[in-house]
C-alpha cells in the first residue's frame, strides 16, 4: 500500500526577534505577489519603504509575545503536528511554513526522500484567500516542478463551513462563553478589497451591493473570503443559539493605504466600549494557531484601545491550537482532501 504524506502549512514566523530576522520574514512575505499584487518594480519599492521602519516595530512586538521555545505560531503549529501524528496512519506526518523555515520546499524534499510519493497537502487556513491557501498550493507546484518530484499531492479545501471545524470551534471556545459576557466579537484577519474583487468569477458581484455576501453562492462564494467569513460567523453563533445582538464580525490586520474589508475591528472596540460593552470576548477563527495576530494584536493591544474607550475586560478566547477536538477534525478534514495534482 502507498504511503500517504500529510503536510500540514501554515504562514510562518521569523526566525529570532532579531530585527535582522524580521527584516528577512517580512522582505519574504511582502514580496509575494499573491500578497502585495502589485508589478514587482511597484512591489520593490513599496517593499523597501515599508522594511526602513517596520521590522524594528514588529521585532518589538514579536519580542512581547515570544516563548521560550520559539514563535507561538511555529511552537503551536509543531504540537498540532505532533498531536495529529498518531491518528494519521497512512504515512509521515510532516509541517511547512510558507515563510520562514520549515520552508515547503525543504519539506517537499524530506517527503521525496523518504520515497513517498503521495502528500494530502493542508493550508491551514478556514477561509479561502489567494494571499495564504493559493500561494502555498503555488510554491508546492513550483517546488514539484522546479525539483522533478514524483509527488502527487490531495489539497485540503477550505473548511469554513465543515461541521467537523465548526464543532471544534465550538468545543473550544465553551469553556469561556460559559461565562458571564457582554458581548463575543470575531475578529476575521482583513484582506484588501481588491483581493475580493479580482477572485470574483463574475467580475460584477463582490461588494458591488450591501448584502453580496448573503448572497454568494457557487463559484462565488468558493472564491470569497468575506463572504466565507461571514458564513464561518453565523454558523458558529447558531450552533451556540447566541441571539443577533450578542455577537458580531470585524476584520483586524490593516496595512497600508488602500481600502480593506469592513467592519475594521480597530472602529468596532471603539464601537462596543461607547455602547456600554463592558466585558468583550474576542476570538479569531480566520486562525488556527495562536500568533502576533492574536496575542499582540488583539490580546496586547486591542485589550488596551477598549479599556481606553471606556470597556472594562477584554478577554481574548485561544485559537484552536492543539483542541482534542481540532485535532480529530483535522484528520478527518485531510483524509477527505481531493487529488490536485
Amino acid at each position: 500500500m502507498t504511503e500517504q504524506a500529510l503536510l500540514l502549512v501554515n504562514l510562518g514566523s521569523p526566525a529570532s526577534t532579531k530585527v535582522a530576522d524580521v527584516r528577512s520574514y517580512l522582505n519574504q512575505f511582502l514580496m509575494d505577489p499573491y500578497v502585495i499584487d502589485l508589478p514587482w518594480p511597484i512591489r520593490r519599492l513599496l517593499v523597501s519603504l515599508i522594511l526602513i521602519k517596520r521590522p524594528e516595530q514588529s521585532a518589538h512586538a514579536y519580542a512581547s509575545i515570544w516563548w521560550p521555545e520559539g514563535s507561538p505560531l511555529t511552537v503551536l503549529s509543531q504540537r498540532l503536528t505532533d498531536a495529529v501524528r498518531p491518528h494519521w496512519n497512512e504515512g509521515p506526518v510532516e509541517l511547512a511554513m510558507r515563510y520562514g523555515e520549515p520552508s515547503i520546499e525543504r519539506s517537499l524534499l524530506k517527503l521525496a526522500g523518504q520515497g513517498i510519493r503521495q502528500v494530502t497537502f493542508a493550508p491551514l487556513y478556514p477561509q479561502f484567500a489567494d494571499s495564504t491557501t493559493t500561494t502555498a498550493v503555488e510554491e508546492a507546484r513550483r517546488v514539484i516542478r522546479e525539483k522533478g518530484l514524483d509527488l502527487k499531492l490531495s489539497v485540503l479545501q477550505p473548511f469554513y463551513d465543515q461541521p467537523e471545524y465548526l464543532d471544534a470551534l465550538v468545543a473550544s471556545a465553551k469553556p469561556y462563553l460559559a461565562q458571564d459576557f457582554d458581548h463575543l466579537l470575531l475578529s476575521f484577519h482583513g484582506l484588501p478589497e481588491r483581493h475580493l474583487h479580482k477572485t470574483d468569477p463574475t467580475g460584477s458581484h463582490c461588494l458591488k451591493t450591501q448584502d453580496c455576501c448573503q448572497r454568494a453562492e457557487g463559484a462565488v462564494l468558493a472564491n470569497c473570503y468575506r463572504a466565507q467569513c461571514l458564513q464561518s460567523g453565523a454558523a458558529f453563533a447558531e450552533r451556540l443559539g447566541l441571539r443577533p445582538e450578542q455577537w458580531s464580525v470585524s476584520f483586524q490586520s490593516r496595512l497600508g493605504r488602500a481600502k480593506w474589508i469592513e467592519p475594521y475591528t480597530e472602529a468596532r472596540l471603539d464601537e462596543l466600549a461607547a455602547q456600554g460593552v463592558k466585558k468583550l470576548l474576542v476570538m479569531c477563527p480566520a486562525f488556527v494557531a495562536d500568533c502576533i495576530e492574536t496575542l499582540e494584536e488583539i490580546g496586547d493591544r486591542g485589550r488596551e484601545q477598549f479599556l481606553a474607550a471606556g470597556g472594562e475586560e477584554l478577554q481574548l478566547v485561544p485559537c484552536l491550537n492543539t483542541h482534542e477536538a481540532w485535532v480529530q477534525a483535522l484528520v478527518t478534514l485531510c483524509r477527505r482532501a481531493p487529488q490536485a495534482l
